[in-house]
């Protein structure tokens, strides 16, 4: 756990690094626009590093610093980095995807995807937690994730398909008015563009996702990779025989889940009865 001298800290040497990133950038006579292009990354990558408000990982300072001609400077300003967060670095790696991806297929059955939360929810799941969170940090941690929920209103909308299980939508995290505001809060979401959610009903005699969850990716380089969670033991999956894997898993939970239609108005008959 961090204390809030540790999180100051932390948080000036991300603007430290970010403001160097943005003057070596501008000697460069290079735009962020540019600066993107050349590491392959998007335009809100680069603002947000040079921002502080995200870390310069240890690969981009090494391309920087040869881009750039800065000697080394970047790389050893982030080897000297005291550590971020309590975000372990594969979850860190797993989020920039996430904000980059061309596809998203999310199956989850203990809890919301993240991008389907509300504040209240994602606080009430952080409260949840053991050993508990100081109250700062389920403050940064709910904003942090509430944060990523811009994915969902792009103009141009990634393509993201979420299934999971009745009973998250059973489970009253929070209480009964978080509940219901949860509720509504996906019934909106499945009517936005290039969203796709699909409910796993109750008295299902069996499906292919008992295994637990995981998060399918497709990347802006059309590379397929996979991102699994849980129990201190979370990575993201790269190996052929491991996407083949969980796609066809995937495949399947579609075709055994409740269609969009019928999800629709399982969460319409839900609200219907708060």
């Amino acid at each position: 756990m961090y204390t809030r001298k540790q999180q100051r800290r932390n948080a000036s040497a991300l603007m430290l690094v970010g403001k160097q990133v943005a003057l070596f950038r501008k000697a460069a006579h290079l735009t962020q626009e540019q600066l993107a292009e050349h590491l392959g990354i998007s335009l809100e990558t680069v603002a947000s590093i040079e921002q502080g408000r995200r870390a310069l990982k240890l690969d981009y300072a090494e391309r920087l610093d040869e881009l750039l001609g800065t000697k080394g400077a970047l790389v050893v300003a982030v080897q000297n980095m005291p550590e971020i967060d309590m975000i372990p670095a594969h979850a860190e790696q797993y989020l920039d995807m996430e904000r980059e991806a061309l596809a998203l297929s999310f199956y989850e059955n203990q809890v919301l995807p993240g991008l389907l939360q509300t504040p209240e929810y994602a606080r009430a799941v952080y409260l949840c937690r053991v050993p508990a969170y100081s109250t700062d940090e389920v403050e940064r941690l709910v904003a942090r994730r509430i944060s990523r929920q811009d994915i969902l209103h792009r103009d141009n909308p990634t393509t993201i398909s979420f299934i999971f299980t009745e009973v998250v939508l059973m489970e009253r995290l929070g209480g009964s008015s978080v509940h219901a505001e949860t509720l509504r809060h996906i019934r909106a979401c499945a009517d936005l563009p290039g969203i796709s959610i699909q409910v796993m009903p109750l008295g299902t005699t069996g499906h292919a996702g008992h295994s637990g969850p995981f998060v399918l990716v497709e990347t802006p380089e059309h590379q397929q990779l996979a991102y699994a969670d849980g129990h201190g033991r979370s990575q993201i999956l790269r190996s052929p025989d491991q996407i083949s894997i969980l796609s066809q898993k995937y495949a399947m939970l579609r075709t055994q889940a409740l269609n969009l239609v019928e999800t629709k108005h399982l969460l319409d008959r839900l609200l219907g009865e708060q």
